[in-house]
């Protein structure tokens, strides 16, 4: 088993890849033999050298960098020698297992997709962002892959999140939701209406619709939803832990009796509380999202990854490869219903 990392991918690129790749060897997710750099050598090797760590590493060479702000099709299209271009390269070739990037969301996306190929049944891949609730881990799909679902996209969302859930987070019959603005069944536009009629008639554990509301109470252990609402879930659960973090801690350092006792001589246990809260909705710590439905593993992260953000990727990319999560969808979408049959569109 191998992973390509795309160390140019990110914002804080090398510097926190390279950093992320040593530190993975060291808490021993993996060897440095199952993973593979992929970026400009020469800037890979002195990032490298800085870790201590020159010849541990194999690098192949890939000189361009899809950034941020570019367009991801054309810059896929023009730029053919970049990290993300050939991470996915060596994962269709099969030379890798699978990709670990904190570059360009959608390049990678389109890489994944037009490159790597799609498991049998699959239309469209779904990322899936795995975050800390009331009752543990929960996973949210899609959160910005797609924003152009069918009801049978949303159903295969469900089924390869729940794999997903099983393998990696050893979780017995997940219950799958679907995001909807109200529990009743009755609720919703056509398509969430269309998506429930293929759940209720699939094997999947399905526990009906749930609201945004129920997304931290841990009463789901997958939640389906149409990219761009998880988008926009996400981005609001990271933006208020920030701010729910920084009042409370604001707060505290106002506090006649914190005052009192200097922070220098304060036990710091409102500091403990606050990172404790902040680690519900902190990237770093799943490090990165699997984009579900690939004929491959392909791990999308934060592109403000750190260096823990980064092990912590490769960790359960390693982990999603050991599961078999992707046989395990496979053997799933062949018993599943048809979006046909219950007067979807395909």
């Amino acid at each position: 088993m191998r992973i390509a990392l795309d160390a140019l991918g990110g914002d804080h690129a090398p510097v926190e890849t390279i950093a992320g790749a040593v530190l993975a060897v060291q808490r021993g997710f993996l060897t440095p033999a199952e993973l593979v750099l992929v970026g400009d050598e020469p800037l890979l090797r002195q990032e490298l050298a800085k870790n201590g760590a020159s010849s541990e590493f194999e690098i192949v060479h890939a000189p361009e960098n899809i950034g941020m702000d570019e367009h991801p099709a054309q810059a896929l299209r023009r730029k053919r020698n970049s990290s993300i271009a050939v991470a996915a390269k060596m994962v269709r070739e099969r030379q890798v297992d699978g990709v670990v990037s904190a570059g360009n969301t959608g390049a990678m996306v389109g890489a994944a997709t037009l490159m790597i190929g799609l498991l049998p049944r699959v239309r469209r891949p779904g990322i899936a962002v795995t975050f800390g609730t009331a009752g543990g881990p929960c996973t949210l799909i899609d959160v910005g892959a797609n924003i152009h679902c069918q009801p049978e996209d949303l159903f295969t969302y469900g089924e390869m999140a729940s794999c997903y859930m099983a393998g990696v987070h050893r979780i017995e019959k997940p219950r799958v939701a679907l995001l909807n603005i109200g529990e009743e069944e009755a609720k919703g536009i056509p398509l969430v209406k269309q998506t429930r009629d293929l759940f209720e008639r699939s094997h999947l554990n399905f526990i009906g619709n749930v609201e945004g509301n129920d997304v931290f109470t841990g009463r789901a252990d997958v939640i389906v939803c149409e990219g761009f609402v998880g988008n926009v879930v996400l981005k609001v659960a990271e933006g208020l832990g920030q701010f729910m973090v920084e009042q409370f801690s604001g707060a505290m350092m106002k506090h006649p009796e914190f005052s009192q006792s200097g922070p220098n001589d304060s036990p710091a246990l409102w500091k403990q509380v606050a990172k404790a809260v902040m680690t519900k909705t902190d990237y770093a710590e799943y490090g990165g999202a699997p984009l579900l439905g690939v004929d491959g593993s392909v791990f999308i992260s934060h592109g403000r990854s750190d260096r823990r953000a980064i092990a912590n990727a490769l960790k359960v990319a390693k982990q999603f490869m050991l599961a078999d999560v992707n046989r395990h969808i496979v053997s799933g979408l062949s018993d599943a219903p048809s979006a046909n049959a219950a007067g979807g569109e395909s």
